[in-house]
């Protein structure tokens, strides 16, 4: 089989080698899939550069999330050759292979009617917004939700679940393409910050009182403005730092506004409950059943190209998923 290996530390186009390599060999608790697609995301550029929290040893193979069809299970699994599945393959064999073998617990079943590439760009993303709005912040019926980076991985995914939710949606985004994304996934406001100051118009919009809820992937400045427009009893939902610097937070400014940080870090929430994200992945499926969420997807990329797709995916002016299909 073809497999995507980092030999060396540094931007992926100079590090990854397209190699042939043995398929691999199922082992007790595994099942072996046939990689339908890859997701590719932001990590997997740090995880090259050595630039991410873990470390594998060279050589290794990135990629956290696939979907494929399960073409060999082990002796008493649940799990039943034919079935087209998510995975999320572990390093240092990760999902940019032709061929996977994971562990029973890291697989999950999908609908037939979910394309590979909708099905390997949803898990993180929407398992994360999911956890953030549904268990974090208890977003309600009819509560403002403004979600920053609508058009991106982790946005687009607020976006839909703050409308299955029954909220009102208030996005921001970069420009009129990511703007009019922003409108398309179902957001009723959608703001160009570029252009457009956001807290005037979360005020204007909500009679002055701000959002109830604050999706925020991105920190730095976003972070500093969201906090002039978070309603009374409001929270902030600390998703990441994609702005660069990791704001402070006065938490005299929380106790008089009478607002909530909440730090959100899907991964360890993972680890710590798999049978709960075994849970948000089946209702997620009915979700996607009800035509309630649909993953975003910018590109599909020819397998070989995933050198390419990554240094446009580093350029950070994608929106959605990019995949790569073997």
């Amino acid at each position: 089989m073809r497999s995507w290996k980092v030999t060396e530390l540094g931007d992926p186009r100079d590090v990854l080698e397209l190699q042939e390599t043995p398929r691999p060999s199922i082992e007790a608790g595994n099942v072996l899939i046939e990689v339908e697609a890859s997701s590719l995301n932001f990590f997997d550029i740090l995880l090259c550069q050595g630039k991410y929290q873990e470390k594998p040893s060279i050589p290794f193979t990135p990629g956290s999330e696939v979907c494929g069809i399960i073409r060999e299970t082990g002796e008493g699994s649940q799990l039943k050759e034919g079935q087209r599945v998510i995975a999320t393959p572990g390093l240092p064999e990760g999902g940019l292979s032709e061929w996977v073998s994971v562990p029973e617990h890291s697989v999950y079943v999908i609908s037939d009617s979910m394309s590979a590439s909708e099905a390997a760009g949803m898990f993180i993303t929407y398992q994360t917004s999911y956890y953030a709005l549904y268990y974090r912040s208890n977003l309600q019926k009819g509560e403002v939700l403004l979600v920053h980076a609508g058009a991106g991985g982790v946005g687009s995914a607020a976006i839909q679940l703050g409308k299955a939710k029954g909220a009102k949606v208030i996005a921001t985004a970069g420009g009129p393409e990511k703007v009019q994304i922003c409108k398309d996934l179902g957001a009723d406001i959608a703001i160009d910050y570029k252009s457009q100051d956001f807290v005037d118009i979360v005020k204007k919009e909500t009679g002055g009182r701000g959002a109830d809820v604050i999706y925020d992937p991105v920190g730095a400045d976003v972070f500093d403005r969201s906090r002039k427009c978070i309603a009374f009893d409001g929270r902030i939902l600390v998703i990441g730092f994609a702005g660069g610097r990791i704001p402070d937070a006065p938490v005299n400014h929380a106790l008089i506004k009478n607002y909530s940080i909440v730090g959100v870090h899907w991964g360890l929430f993972a680890k710590k409950n798999p049978e709960k994200v075994r849970e948000i992945h089946h209702d997620l499926m009915r979700l996607y059943e009800e035509k309630a969420i649909l993953p975003l997807v910018y590109q599909e990329y020819d397998f070989k190209d995933v050198p390419s797709a990554l240094e446009v995916l580093g350029d950070r002016k994608t929106y959605g998923k990019l995949i790569a299909k073997p």
